[in-house]
């Protein structure tokens, strides 16, 4: 509360908003339960030679939970589900995921450091609360180690699709 004095003998009183700090996109939604393990660049790079050689269906998705700073290109056959919005998708990618007959689900962001690794866990989270009754699944969920910018440095854009060169100098 500020006061303003107007003359000698009256004050004026003003009511100020406090100041607020804006919040997390995550703020309002359900905390974290479960951190989900990191799989490295070179492992997933495996898993993209396997899937060269063997006639199998693939049995790893990808999915990149950036949203406007996707520039720079995306890993191969990567799915975009920004993670601004993705607890409310978690249910589909869960079907997807166990209609496709995947065995891992890889989340990443930039660094790995932020929104890949609270989406992974919403998604085990989703898959442990199933569990509890009774839809049990073979999916395992993974934070890629390092996000696309360890793949980028790694493998210099090796499987980037869309990738710029000069979005990472």
């Amino acid at each position: 509360m500020l006061k303003f004095p107007f003359n000698q003998i009256s004050t004026q009183t003003i009511m100020t908003e406090p100041e607020t700090k804006p919040q997390e996109w995550w703020a309002l939604l359900p905390a974290v339960r479960s951190t989900p393990p990191t799989i490295s660049a070179d492992d997933v790079m495996k898993l993209f030679d396997d899937m060269d050689i063997t006639p199998t269906p693939r049995t790893f998705l990808l999915v990149d939970v950036r949203r406007t700073d996707w520039e720079g290109g995306t890993i191969k056959t990567s799915l975009n589900l920004p993670a601004q919005s993705f607890h409310q998708t978690r249910k589909t990618l869960f079907d997807l995921l166990e209609k496709g007959g995947f065995k891992k689900v890889i989340f990443y962001c930039g660094s790995s450091n932020g929104r890949g690794p609270k989406c992974a866990g919403w998604m085990q989270d989703y898959i442990d609360d199933v569990a509890k009754l009774g839809l049990k699944s073979d999916v395992k969920v993974f934070t890629l180690a390092g996000g696309i910018k360890g793949w980028v440095k790694e493998f210099d854009g090796a499987l980037v699709d869309g990738y710029e060169e000069e979005y990472w100098d």
